[in-house]
């Protein structure tokens, strides 16, 4: 099978993510239309319901690095959230934490990312953790 440019990956990422394909819970789009190495992306996640999350909305940092796709991007949540992927000084996603980042297929996307810590939110252990006070944010 040929091996998709990561512009091109990156391309139909982005005309996925502004046509609202994608899951219904979970959104993407480039940070900076100018950006023309599609490097910089915002991600939100509507928290699950049934849990400490319920009613949130979840603001999110990805960054696509050159090895994109072939390597998974960066994850950082701007909204402070307490999960125990995520580091609570800085809000990154810890790589090794998040199945599908640890695991990383060439095939997985942005989305994928967002539906799984959307998923990992609603975990029994995860969703009642108490949550920071809504709107405040990662310095």
């Amino acid at each position: 099978m040929a091996k998709v440019p990561r512009n091109f990956r990156l391309l139909e990422e982005l005309e996925k993510g502004e046509k609202g394909h994608g899951a219904e819970a979970c959104s993407y789009g480039l940070k900076d239309g100018d950006d023309l190495l599609m490097s910089n992306w915002n991600g939100t996640i509507l928290g699950p319901p049934h849990s400490a999350h319920e009613n949130r909305i979840y603001s999110l940092n990805i960054h696509c690095g050159e090895d994109y796709p072939d390597s998974p991007p960066t994850v950082q949540f701007v909204s402070k959230i307490n999960l125990p992927c995520v580091d609570q000084r800085t809000g990154k996603v810890d790589p090794a934490r998040l199945p599908c980042l640890l695991q990383w297929k060439r095939e997985n996307t942005m989305e994928t990312i967002l539906i799984e810590l959307r998923r990992y939110m609603a975990l029994p252990q995860h969703k009642k953790l108490p949550q920071p006070a809504e709107g405040t944010t990662f310095t």
